[in-house]
């Protein structure tokens, strides 16, 4: 599992990096079974946020890719908040409807294919760890094979 010292090293590094000095970001281990390897919890009016990190059962292995993925939803935080709220404008409150349901999955998924993409430059130009983590799809490929008829 993750060393808290090694995980907040990354995460003063990349504040840093990623000119967030003026957040107050605490870092968590979730020891519990999880879905995910890192998550972000945001308040952007007191500019606090909560960086999750599994060290159960992650996802990925590489825990500074990982921290530099979630540190950039701190910073596209303002233009998700702003697309969530043109998405109700457009389409009203009710998240039942499928247009807003497409069009909120479709934005979703854009926004964490862009993060992503972000963090994985950012990974290779300044992060100690530059390898890939194959995680959820690696879990998948495993499944497949081992699949005897």
């Amino acid at each position: 599992m993750f060393d808290y010292n090694e995980v907040k090293s990354y995460l003063d590094k990349w504040q840093s990096i990623l000119r967030l000095r003026d957040w107050d970001i605490k870092l968590e281990f979730i020891t519990t079974k999880w879905r995910k390897t890192g998550d972000i919890k945001i308040d952007a009016d007191d500019k606090k946020a909560i960086l999750l990190i599994n060290n159960f059962n992650p996802k990925q292995t590489n825990i500074e890719a990982t921290v530099i993925h979630e540190l950039l939803h701190v910073k596209l935080w303002g233009m998700d908040q702003m697309i969530e709220r043109l998405l109700h404008a457009v389409y009203g409150d009710d998240e039942s409807d499928p247009k807003f349901e497409f069009a909120y999955t479709q934005f979703m998924g854009l926004l964490e294919q862009t993060t992503e993409d972000l963090a994985k430059g950012y990974k290779e130009l300044g992060a100690t760890d530059k390898s890939d983590s194959f995680g959820r799809i690696q879990q998948e490929a495993d499944a497949e094979w081992k699949i005897t008829d």
